[in-house]
């Protein structure tokens, strides 16, 4: 028989030899209780049983501290912890169907831009922020020339803050970020690069918007009226819509600063208007008018009792060059104000950003091969 110390001193081995496999069983049963468990290189080296047994503490310490690590400012994960309070989900109810579109707060009383499409025919607009909250929201302001809107709702949360919108256009090849809805998945981040700038957009309500960004970001049903962002969280467009595969369309920043103040003051934007129906001026534009350069835009037409109606001639005749029918006998507008007008892009563009109705300007044109300048006053253009 053994004596008591004998059986004292077995029990105590047996317990040293055992405590090892418990611990280690103890960490795998955590790990099936709905306890995360990291997935760095970090943890994966610290999940052996030895640094487990020895020091428990500064493993959990350190695993903690690497899960929580900040994302490299410049980076895409850290745009979007960066913006992504700031991103709203609109939802419209309209007389026939439920809309749902993408927002960004603009300023910190409340008024949020988004798309003039997403909220047109509302009856009601109903915002949701990153953190699930809800607001009733108004329609402050809207225009469809250049689809922009604003909303406003009656608070924000503490960590939706206004994004700024860049003070000129970005640059093709610079990498973009979308951040939307797209098909009702809140918080959707999409990434690409600036593909071109100073495109124009045409509309299903025959006619077309200036000075769009061009970008191969993803833009989906859903995304409109979202921000489209650079790396450092500027909003450098709204997100309209889609032409195909890669190829993303968003209102400029040069418009957003143009239209959005008088939104939020007026209600509206005054949009000026020459009256003129025009055409590029092509190669065999400028054969058939006697052009020495294809540049400018042809006067196809002058609207009746438009302001440039007894101003500005229009095309009175077709001919044939190089078999293609094309207008010929009207005006070419070269520049408006001194500034050249090589496409009517930039015509577009430039009434939009740089002139208002009831301005008298100096329109320059080629007329019968002649370089002349008439003035023509300005009016208002007439709602699509």
């Amino acid at each position: 028989m053994h004596s008591d110390s004998q059986r004292e001193h077995r029990m105590n081995r047996i317990r040293t030899e055992l405590l090892p496999v418990v611990v280690v069983a103890l960490v795998a049963l955590a790990g099936c209780s709905g306890v995360a468990t990291p997935s760095s290189p970090q943890a994966t080296t610290s999940s052996n049983a030895s640094s487990l047994t020895s020091t428990p503490a500064p493993t959990t310490n350190s695993t903690q501290a690497a899960a929580s690590a900040p994302a490299s400012v410049g980076s895409y994960a850290h745009l979007y912890h960066q913006t992504i309070n700031s991103v709203v989900k609109i939802r419209v109810t309209t007389p026939n169907s439920m809309v749902t579109g993408s927002g960004f707060v603009y300023n910190s009383q409340g008024d949020i831009v988004t798309n003039h499409h997403v909220i047109v025919n509302a009856l009601s607009v109903e915002v949701q922020f990153h953190d699930g909250q809800w607001e009733n929201a108004t329609v402050i302001g809207s225009d469809a020339y250049s689809d922009l809107a604003v909303i406003r709702v009656p608070s924000l949360p503490a960590n939706a803050k206004p994004l700024h919108v860049a003070a000129s256009p970005p640059q093709p090849g610079e990498s973009v970020a979308a951040i939307g809805n797209p098909f009702g998945l809140s918080g959707s981040i999409t990434t690409g690069v600036v593909s071109g700038v100073n495109r124009t957009m045409p509309t299903k309500n025959s006619f077309t918007i200036p000075g769009t960004v061009q970008t191969s970001a993803a833009i989906n049903p859903g995304n409109s009226g979202g921000p489209l962002l650079t790396r450092n969280g500027t909003v450098i467009g709204v997100n309209r819509a889609t032409e195909g595969v890669n190829v993303g369309f968003a209102i400029s920043p040069s418009v957003i600063r143009q239209v959005v103040p008088h939104l939020i003051q007026d209600g509206s934007y005054a949009h000026s208007y020459v009256g003129v129906s025009t055409e590029s001026v092509t190669p065999d534009v400028a054969a058939a008018n006697n052009l020495t350069r294809a540049r400018g835009v042809l006067v196809a037409r002058t609207m009746p009792s438009g302001p440039a109606y007894g101003h500005l001639h229009e095309a009175d005749h077709y001919v044939y060059e190089n078999g293609h029918r094309v207008l010929a006998g009207g005006d070419v507008i070269v520049a408006i104000n001194g500034t050249q007008i090589q496409n009517g892009e930039e015509l577009s563009r430039y009434l939009l950003l740089y002139t208002h109705p009831n301005e008298r300007v100096p329109v320059t044109v080629l007329r019968n091969g002649t370089r002349t300048t008439v003035h023509v006053t300005l009016g208002t253009r007439p709602q699509p």
